[in-house]
Parts: structure tokens; sequence; C-alpha cells
């Protein structure tokens, strides 16, 4: 197969969506890798790199998408790149089509096989989320912090105090992969957090596990009220597989927060969990509501490309090789869990979760590949 690997477009993103090792991988397998020149150079892969490793560098992304089978990326293209698809190609990528129905209307109007790392599915876990999902929680409390500054517009305040002085209060809304990760680093920052979530068995195992300056409730609009108007920071970690993230804080309740308090909505590439949030990015981060510091960046983890990239391709990698290696329908098939990550194919939408989202009707992926 012809693999493409093009420079992402996003702006302040540095990730990218193969390594040398695994071009080098590709190759050895007989598949030809294209890689659009200094693609890998934000994330400390030189392109001399990828000629060794054996990739033909390319100078445009128009002759990425022109000369290749399978389109390999990070996040889901952008305006400038739709007139690079068409029908045939494959598209392995980020997608997040659930708030984003224009894209949607051009992978449709395309009829390009488009399949969603993020719905993926294995063990009823989501392997190619997870990673990103550990970085941006990792990073939500980093970015919380520092946007607590006064220099920044916030509070003022230290998230782990010192002798004398209260730490802050944080609050994690989820108690998934990026709730874990960010309740840990607020934990081991000295905060005061309170993680809240919905599954219960899931609220056991982190009573258990997290140290005592973490407690876990159950979420409701209730108790999100509530433990709202004592937060120094909130962490959005919400997640409904495929769908539009659910507005879980309102305007009424920001409006009860401390002024100069944060929320960093970790949920805004699925559309945020916060009525007020909106997207943003890495050179302008943050805006004001109601005297509240709202940090919605939709790719956090590409300000670490290093680390992102290399936990990214950790796991998506495998399932790449495996359409190269099969052809996209038989390594679907073979694989149901694999079969979930496909969303659109030839002007059909095949994933139900997104066709709720949007108000659409969708095809089982199941009689695509049959």
């Amino acid at each position: 197969m012809i693999i493409g690997i093009p420079k992402e477009i996003k702006e302040m993103e540095f990730r990218i969506s193969a390594t040398p090792n695994n071009v080098r991988d590709f190759v050895e397998r007989g598949h030809k890798v294209f890689v659009q020149r200094t693609a890998g150079m934000g994330a400390g892969f030189p392109d001399e790199a990828y000629e060794e490793a054996g990739a033909t560098l390319l100078e445009t992304i128009e002759e990425v998408y022109e000369r290749s089978e399978m389109i390999l990326k990070v996040k889901e293209p952008l305006q400038a790149e739709y007139p690079l698809l068409r029908e045939g190609l494959i598209l392995f990528t980020y997608l997040h089509l659930a708030p984003n129905r224009e894209l949607t209307d051009r992978l449709l109007e395309s009829k390009v096989t488009g399949i969603a790392y993020e719905t993926v599915e294995r063990n009823g876990h989501l392997p190619l989320l997870i990673p990103m999902s550990e970085v941006a929680g990792r990073m939500s409390v980093q970015e919380g912090a520092k946007y607590l500054e006064r220099e920044y517009g916030g509070r003022g305040v230290l998230l782990g105090g010192v002798p004398g002085v209260e730490p802050a209060n944080v609050l994690v809304i989820g108690d998934g992969t990026v709730g874990t990760n960010a309740a840990k680093i607020a934990c081991g920052m000295g905060a005061k957090v309170c993680v809240l979530g919905i599954d219960l068995d899931r609220l056991r195992y982190l009573s258990d596990v997290m140290p005592k300056n973490c407690v876990v409730c159950m979420s409701s609009p209730s108790n999100i009220r509530k433990y709202i108007q004592a937060a120094d920071l909130v962490i959005g970690a919400v997640l409904v597989v495929g769908e539009k993230a659910p507005k879980l804080v309102t305007r009424d309740m920001l409006k009860t927060m401390k002024k100069g308090a944060v929320i960093v909505d970790v949920a805004i590439d699925q559309g945020g969990c916060f009525e007020t949030s909106r997207p943003t990015t890495h050179s302008d981060p943050v805006f004001e509501v109601d005297g509240v510091i709202h940090y919605c960046v939709a790719n956090m983890p590409g300000a670490v490309p290093r680390t992102s990239t290399i936990a990214l391709t950790n796991a998506t990698f495998p399932y790449a090789l495996k359409i190269a290696d099969m052809g996209w329908k038989n390594a679907l098939a073979s694989d149901e869990g694999f079969l979930k990550g496909l969303n659109v194919h030839e002007g059909k939408l095949t994933c139900l979760s997104v066709a709720k989202s949007q108000g659409r009707k969708s095809v089982n992926p199941k009689e695509i590949i049959d």
C-alpha cells in the first residue's frame, strides 16, 4: 500500500502520525511511504531520519494526498484539505465528527473511507484515544495551575498552597482516563481534589487508589452546582463515545464560581461540557466569561509533540499496519472493535453515535464490509 504522512496544518500542531521507526516497519513489509518535508520537525524527527527509514520526501501536502492510497494523520482535515479528499482514499486519523457537521458533510461528499481513532474499541476501551487522554488529563492541571496565576487573570492561588495557607480546590468532572490523570497530577501537586463520576464501580476503585487529598462523589447537577462554588480549578473530563459532550456546567452555575477561577474543558474537541466553552488555540488559549478564565484548546497534546507523537503511534501504528497489510475491508472485518472506527464510506455515515448527535441516518458498518 502507498501511505501518505502529511504535515499537520492545524495551528500550533506539531505532532506527526508516524515516527521514523514506524516508517521503517512499513517499508520492510513492502509498503511505500510518502512523508511531507519537515512534517516531523516539530516533534524532533528530522527529514533525514525519515529518508534513512526508507520514506520518500515530498514538498507539498497536495502531492502527499494525490499520490497516496491511505492518509495517516493526527488531527481531522481542515478546510484547506477538503479539496484534497477524494473517492477511494483511506483516511485514518482523529475525526471527532459529532460536533462538526461541516466536516461530516465534506467527508460524505468526497466519498472517502474515514476511520476514526477515537471510536475504535478493544475490550470496552478506546485504545487509540487513551494515550492522548492521558496526556491531556495531565496537561489540564499543569495549564490550569498556570492560569490561576494573577498575571493571567487568575485568582493568584498556588495549587498546592504552603504551610499555613490552604491549597487550592480542584474539581474534576469525569472519572475516566482524562479525569483520573488530572486527579493524579492535582493530588501530586498538593491540591484538595474532588472527582465526580457516574460509575459507582469506578468511583469505588478511585476511592481505594487515590491519595487522601482526593474525594470521589456521584455526579449530578446538584453536586456539580455544590462543588463548583468552592473550586479554584475545574477540569471538564467528560466523554460519551462518538457523541457531543453533554453540557454539564450551565451559565447559571458558572456565575456562582469564584472570580478568577479557571476551567479547563478537555472535552472541547467533542463540543465541550461547559455551556460557555468555545474552541481556542495554543496561541490564544483563554478567554473570560463572568470573571472565570476558560482554557479550551482543542489539541492540548500538540503542545508536547515529542511525548504525544510517541504515545500516539505506540497505539495507532499496529492498526495502520493492519490496514496496509490486509486492506481496510479485511482489517476491519477481522476485528469487531476496529470496525467501530469506520465513520464514513462512499457517502454513507457508518457511526451511529455521530448520526445521533447530528440527527442523521446511518448504516451499519457490517453492511459495508459484507
